[in-house]
């Protein structure tokens, strides 16, 4: 990634984190330590269930195994940083480091937006379409789809982070928050931030709307057909199918609305950082717990690991 002519290379920022409640900072780091802990065993856990066991090399499954890749990759790049901040003296980050973070979290969190979409739309075709699914999601399907949502992260990424670096900062520039969220790198920018403003609102915007329409639009569809069906237990199975789905699109979009709905004032600036804590710390961690608790191919891959491991323990000692 190139820097601007401006060069802010020298630039220094400070990422404040939680300094408004010192006395918090290390029961905080224990917390976090537990969470980000959980989402890397969980999420590359899950990973592995799924390459291990064949009977989970499904549309379903591949992309199952990508949102926790994802989930995985955009905890990593905010949660180590914070947990550093929350206990060091030193708690500054550079105008590189910080571009550097914003825009991998970027890729990757749009890009589960669209992840997210994608599992509805399998869900989609599983329920309405059951006779045709292994022809409609072919493997070339299920790779672009995969593939296209990548694509799209690193797009709108790219086009922010582009913005950014045209602009000019001075000094060390205070930020409060505990990681380079683009609009509090805006507001510390001495130069002019409409047009970085303006795309940031677009495409957040667009994201936003555009994901929640597509998976709102795929569940009435499901819901149209689930409800034609006679047969009670068809229906409940149907729906046993999508709860896992229902119940990660719910936490996710909920957070995202919520800090939408959030004025922009220094009152609020905690109930932010809660808000984004939930979306880039808790929600990586939960997505593979939601999916893993309904799924009884996952319980029964996990439960033949972990007799096999207790096998060769045993063959060991004897």
């Amino acid at each position: 990634m190139i820097l601007s002519e401006k060069n802010n290379s020298g630039i220094i920022f400070t990422l404040l984190v939680f300094s408004d409640y010192p006395d918090l900072k290390v029961p905080l780091f224990l917390v976090f330590l537990v969470i980000y802990s959980i989402t890397v065993v969980g999420n590359i856990g899950m990973i592995l269930v799924i390459r291990i066991n064949p009977q989970l090399h499904s549309p379903m499954y591949f992309f199952l195994s990508h949102l926790s890749f994802v989930d995985f990759c955009y905890s990593s790049i905010i949660a180590p940083k914070m947990l550093v901040n929350l206990v060091a003296k030193d708690i500054t980050i550079s105008f590189v480091e910080c571009i550097v973070q914003y825009f991998l979290f970027c890729v990757f969190v749009v890009t589960e937006a669209f992840l997210l979409v994608v599992m509805a739309y399998d869900r989609f075709v599983a329920i309405c379409n059951p006779l045709l699914y292994t022809v409609a999601m072919s493997q070339k399907l299920c790779i672009t789809l995969v593939v296209g949502s990548y694509a799209w992260g690193f797009t709108c990424s790219l086009t922010l982070t582009c913005s950014t670096v045209q602009l000019s900062f001075h000094g060390v520039n205070r930020i409060d928050h505990f990681f380079c969220e683009l609009s509090s790198l805006l507001a510390l920018s001495s130069s002019d931030t409409l047009i970085s403003q303006l795309l940031l609102f677009v495409f957040a915007t667009f994201n936003a709307v555009s994901t929640l329409l597509l998976i709102l639009l795929s569940y009435l569809f499901i819901v149209v057909t689930v409800l034609k069906m006679r047969s009670a237990s068809g229906r409940r199975k149907a729906f046993s199918t999508c709860a896992s789905h229902l119940a990660a699109i719910t936490i996710f979009h909920g957070t995202i609305l919520f800090l939408f709905c959030v004025p922009n004032s220094k009152n609020s600036r905690l109930t932010v950082k809660v808000g984004s804590v939930f979306y880039t710390v808790v929600i990586p961690m939960l997505n593979p717990i939601i999916y893993s608790l309904r799924n009884k191919d996952v319980q029964d891959t996990i439960r033949k690991i972990m007799t096999l491991i207790s096998c060769v323990k045993n063959d060991r000692h004897n």
